[in-house]
């Protein structure tokens, strides 16, 4: 796929108190096609010094605006650079990155999977899905209530069930312990994830305890985007892999977990 560096209008930007910012980004130009699970390389604005492109997942994408949504959360002096970018601000992006998640399996029943800003891209994810006549249901892990974000959004596109750490939002506990969980394999037959390495880790063991299908979006460090750098090697069955380049998405039969 074609990857391309261009400038983007920052047209809208969101700011959320547990440290979350989303960005809506409009293009020049018409939008090329993107994946669900691709990310972005964003050119942190006043570089002195963050000089490397930061990966952020895409997490919206809307084609006849031109619009594209970044879900970012500050965690260094990157991060909080790019969500300090004002109303009008250019902003580059080197886009569409890496692979997406596999949709072409037949009568697919999905469960996504997110904890923590692993919930970024399985919104354009559900929407995609969705706008295929696919039934959408989402369990998102967090911390507490307050880290609970766009709620709405992800209700309009199917079911969202909830675990917080302290059990101040849905279900006390880690997404490995809802109820929600003893249904796949039943009603769900693939899973979607992203989110922090022992999650994903987890829930990649239930899903070969009950023989379904699982695909995992790694959050690897990475610098280049485009595998030059190795920054972001993973190790798979089939040797050491760029999560830049031939992720972030995975199957876990692939991964030595």
């Amino acid at each position: 796929m074609k990857k391309f560096t261009t400038d983007f209008i920052v047209e809208k930007i969101e700011n959320f108190t547990c440290g979350y910012c989303i960005l809506t980004l409009t293009h020049p130009d018409k939008l090329p096609d993107i994946n669900p699970g691709q990310f972005v390389e964003v050119k942190v604005p006043d570089t002195a010094n963050s000089f490397l492109r930061r990966p952020i997942s895409i997490h919206d994408v809307d084609y006849k605006t031109n619009q594209l949504k970044l879900l970012v959360k500050v965690v260094g002096n990157g991060t909080e650079k790019i969500c300090s970018v004002a109303l009008g601000d250019k902003i580059n992006l080197l886009y569409p990155l890496g692979n997406g998640f596999p949709m072409d399996k037949t009568e697919i029943r999905p469960l996504l999977i997110g904890g923590g800003c692993g919930i970024a891209p399985l919104l354009y994810l559900g929407k995609v899905l969705s706008d295929r006549k696919i039934d959408v249901n989402f369990l998102f892990g967090v911390k507490d209530k307050s880290s609970v974000i766009l709620r709405d959004e992800y209700c309009k596109l199917g079911g969202l069930h909830i675990t917080s750490e302290d059990g101040s939002e849905g279900v006390k506990g880690f997404v490995t312990q809802h109820p929600v969980i003893d249904r796949i394999g039943t009603d769900y037959n693939v899973l979607f994830v992203c989110g922090p390495m022992p999650m994903m880790k987890s829930v990649a063991s239930i899903a070969r305890q009950k023989n379904v299908s699982c695909f995992v979006s790694l959050e690897n460090t990475m610098a280049c985007g485009i595998g030059a750098c190795l920054c972001c090697v993973t190790d798979t069955k089939m040797g050491h892999k760029c999560v830049c380049k031939e992720g972030p998405v995975f199957d876990i039969n692939d991964l030595k977990w």
